[in-house]
């Protein structure tokens, strides 16, 4: 272009019309444009401010279950060490208010284009459920944040002062939309694709809106009910079931394969950043997988990550984490790498009794079937939701729900419980087992126990730090872990204890929620500062 204008003696770079900005107006004319624009709205989960690099084992989510062990985060979220001006807090924040943006824009033209009622009843659905779902990562981290439901009348700076909503309000328009959507959208049984949206992502994510909305900060316990009500929908479709083999169920998510029946939504990756595609790959399994960053030829000629896949392993387990497995439990091995890879033979290293250095295993890129595996980017998929959290989530709905005393809802939360159990130690998930099954006991003991089958069942899936905080958690569960980080012998000087130490003597009870970006307080002087910070 540079070239034309030069050998163009009338033509002016002061003159030249911009050529790539469409305006919004002259878009959204056809299935085509809508669709793309529909993309646009889905590329939001894919940034690196969120499932592609930070979320994953940067910013804390693990809590009690793991510690980020990576020098580059040392003094940011990653660390505890949180302050408003946190470059990740405010990606994350800018972020997820793009894809709002984008589904803003893209509702309001909804009507534009001539299509098919099914057709366009899809489209908004998708959107509507993802505007709905961005605002669900912003409540549940930052809690007091602006509704933004329109698509603003011009850029002014007085449109753009919006203040922050009541929370309440905030978690009641997520229900409506995602209420409105569900119907909208194809089922997963004809969808056949966890990578899009269907109804029974609605429904199983509703579900955890309602727990989340029923605890803390909000506390409407008329939303267990709901909980349960919502994850009964999921489980009516009688599309979905639990994936026989725990270990299976996450080759599929590395191997670019779909589990259609456990796999209710998922963040899609493809490729590894190289050649024409170089922004639809992710860091799964780069940055919460098993350290690997051997680049010396082993015995066999390759290097340490080529055999396996260079990982910086962010995630490390704590020993709290690896002791809430029972014996026989295939999860805790799957979940919490067992080994590490020698640099001089290329060979498997029990770690033994040295609990505070393993890694993440559940992204094992040494199962990529990528033919290079030695970059930074992978393909393999990020779990949102499976039908394993669905079946919890509605046991938790009758636990935790005070005014629920049905004994036969009692015997199937538990029955549910159980399945979750006994897939997790490789038994046929309809057989009652000595081994997996939970006695019944009541709903405060099935509660409590409900509370750690989440931690084994998902451990390391970003839900963890939410948990903690709905329950009333958090701070209790990161001042036990940081008596156990604070009794490893001083003597042990290796950097995943130094780093085990400060992450959880960083943490303190304000870090429940993020604080609001410090630039957006300068932009919108609307918003007020969250308590604490």
């Amino acid at each position: 272009m540079g070239a034309g204008l030069l050998a163009s003696g009338s033509c002016s770079l002061l003159d030249t019309e911009p050529e790539d900005f469409v305006t919004p107006s002259l878009y959204y004319n056809n299935e085509t444009e809508m669709n793309t624009a529909l993309n646009g709205v889905y590329a939001t989960l894919a940034s690196s401010a969120l499932y592609s690099n930070n979320l994953l084992g940067r910013m804390g989510i693990s809590a009690d279950l793991g510690y980020e062990s990576y020098s580059s985060d040392y003094g940011t979220v990653g660390d505890y060490d949180v302050s408003p001006s946190d470059a990740k807090i405010l990606t994350y924040w800018r972020d997820l208010y793009n894809g709002i943006g984008r589904a803003n824009m893209l509702i309001k033209y909804i009507d534009k284009p001539n299509l098919d009622k099914a057709t366009r009843d899809n489209i908004y659905g998708q959107a509507l459920f993802l505007r709905a779902y961005y605002y669900f990562m912003l409540v549940v981290r930052f809690h007091n944040i602006p509704l933004i439901l329109t698509v603003p009348e011009d850029g002014n700076r007085e449109s753009v002062q919006i203040p922050q909503s009541d929370i309440r309000d905030v978690y009641l328009q997520i229900i409506q939309d995602m209420e409105e959507a569900a119907p909208l959208v194809r089922t997963a049984a004809e969808l056949n694709s966890p990578g899009r949206v269907s109804q029974s992502t609605v429904y199983g994510m509703l579900a955890r809106v309602a727990l989340n909305m029923a605890g803390y900060p909000v506390y409407e316990p008329g939303m267990y009910a709901k909980a349960k009500e919502y994850a009964q929908k999921v489980i009516d479709t009688g599309t979905h079931a639990l994936n026989p083999s725990y270990e299976e169920l996450f080759l599929t998510y590395i191997q670019d394969r779909y589990d259609v029946a456990e796999s209710l939504f998922e963040v899609e990756f493809w490729g590894n950043n190289e050649g024409t595609y170089t922004t639809v790959a992710g860091m799964v399994g780069r940055n919460n997988g098993i350290y690997c960053t051997g680049r010396t030829a082993l015995p066999d000629g390759q290097t340490l990550i080529e055999k396996y896949g260079y990982s910086i392993a962010t995630t490390r387990a704590t020993p709290y984490f690896y002791n809430l497995f029972g014996a026989g439990d295939l999860r805790r091995d799957w979940t919490i790498a067992p080994f590490n890879y020698d640099t001089s033979t290329g060979e498997k290293e029990d770690v033994g009794s040295n609990y505070w250095v393993r890694s993440c295993g559940k992204f094992r890129r040494e199962m990529d079937l990528s033919t290079d595996r030695s970059g930074n980017y992978t393909s393999i998929n990020f779990p949102l939701l499976r039908y394993a959290d669905v079946l919890l989530m509605w046991a938790e709905g009758v636990a935790a729900d005070p005014s629920n005393n049905n004994e036969e809802e009692l015997a199937q939360a538990y029955e549910y419980v159980n399945q979750v159990r006994r897939r997790g130690y490789g038994l046929d998930i309809h057989t009652p087992s000595e081994v997996a099954d939970l006695e019944s006991a009541g709903k405060s003991f099935l509660l409590d126990n409900i509370k750690e089958e989440r931690a084994r069942e998902l451990g390391f899936e970003l839900l963890r730090k939410d948990d903690l905080v709905r329950w009333g958690d958090f701070g209790a569960q990161m001042r036990y872990v940081k008596q156990l980080a604070d009794a490893i012998p001083d003597s042990y000087t290796s950097s995943y204890y130094a780093n085990a130490k400060r992450y959880y003597n960083s943490a303190t009870d304000r870090d429940e929620i993020w604080p609001i970006p410090t630039y957006e307080l300068g932009i919108n002087r609307r918003l007020v500062q969250n308590t604490g910070w």
